[in-house]
């Protein structure tokens, strides 16, 4: 594994840097005193891992297919917009607009997210994205959402705290939301209806919800233990009638 110093380093030295590593043949990088670098992994298409040690800035991972990266802190907004393949890992939290557009991979966050997490995010083809959040998301979480799947587990919640903001899945019409626990009706956009998740449901987060404990070290039945809330789209062209005629 490649160690670099990205300390003090400006954002388009260290991802042109980073890129001329992996094509001379390196597959696996570790940034160390990352600090607000933005476009960290942007366009990569490989078998790659990254390893980022502290704050990424924005859009990292953007249009990313195929690496893995983990980030050992925080990350800022927009991570992984239009990532088309790949895995993400983070240690920490993540910002807004989390996954935007997002149409393939997987991201596994340990704790909160900001707003608008999965905005647009869509299934192309044979990928189905995925985003699972250990803590809690801001407003809009799955606005306009078109495809895949966001599992928000509310893990280390306070008991006063909702773990999902307002306005979720606000002109929502593909994809499937699962919520731990109950969620407040008034809390939901108007094109979205919450179901018991079934049998079916349940073995499917499952899976998920097994690589999420085994990257940050949770006990995934004690997860599954509490039943989830599905939401899902029940118009597929919620606002079809205000253009077509």
């Amino acid at each position: 594994m490649r160690v670099l110093d990205a300390k003090g380093v400006y954002f388009q030295e260290l991802n042109r840097t980073v890129k001329d590593i992996l094509k001379s043949g390196e597959s696996e990088i570790y940034l160390k005193n990352v600090e607000g670098q933005r476009y960290i992994g942007d366009g990569l298409r490989g078998n790659y891992k990254i390893v980022i040690e502290g704050t990424p800035g924005n859009d990292m991972a953007a249009y990313m297919d195929g690496p893995e990266i983990t980030v050992k802190g925080n990350a800022q907004d927009a991570m992984a917009n239009t990532m088309n393949s790949g895995r993400i890992i983070v240690h920490g939290s993540a910002g807004d607009t989390t996954g935007y557009a997002m149409r393939g991979g997987e991201i596994y966050i340990r704790g909160n997210v900001g707003y608008r997490v999965g905005i647009h995010m869509k299934e192309y083809s044979e990928k189905k994205p995925v985003i699972v959040i250990g803590g809690r998301a801001g407003d809009f979480l799955g606005e306009y959402m078109a495809g895949g799947m966001i599992i928000l587990l509310g893990l280390n919640v306070q008991d006063n705290k909702d773990i999902v903001g307002n306005f979720c899945g606000t002109g929502m019409h593909g994809g499937a939301m699962y919520i731990r626990g109950h969620v407040e009706p008034y809390k939901l956009g108007k094109e979205v209806r919450p179901v018991e998740a079934d049998d079916n449901d349940m073995s499917l987060i499952r899976g998920y919800v097994e690589k999420f404990s085994q990257y940050f070290g949770f006990d995934p039945d004690s997860i599954m233990s509490q039943r989830f809330t599905k939401l899902y789209a029940y118009n597929k062209r919620p606002y079809g009638n205000l253009y077509a005629y």
